[in-house]
């Protein structure tokens, strides 16, 4: 059964996030995940929404998505990424 990764993302250095968002995509191929959403404007329905950028990952299953999130190939750009941002993550599946 697939799993989700759900990311909501508050930018505080978009120049040193321009490096995370090019490092990302090769990090989560090795683990079957690809984008389903990665950065589209958020237009609100009923709530509120208070981020800066909407990412939505999709795996095989919850222990590649978690393979992937704790892979030495992701920690790169994890720590870009904790330096320019703060970040939510969250996995349903």
């Amino acid at each position: 059964m697939s799993a989700f990764v759900l990311v909501e993302v508050d930018i505080h250095d978009p120049e040193v996030y321009e490096e995370y968002k090019k490092l990302t995509p090769g990090s989560i191929e090795p683990f079957g995940g690809k984008f389903v959403i990665r950065g589209l404007p958020v237009q609100v329905m009923e709530g509120e929404w208070k981020h800066d950028r909407l990412v939505l990952l999709e795996f095989p299953d919850k222990e590649k998505a978690l393979e992937w999130y704790n892979s030495d190939l992701y920690q790169k750009a994890k720590n870009i990424r904790q330096k320019a941002s703060v970040a939510n993550f969250f996995i349903v599946g």
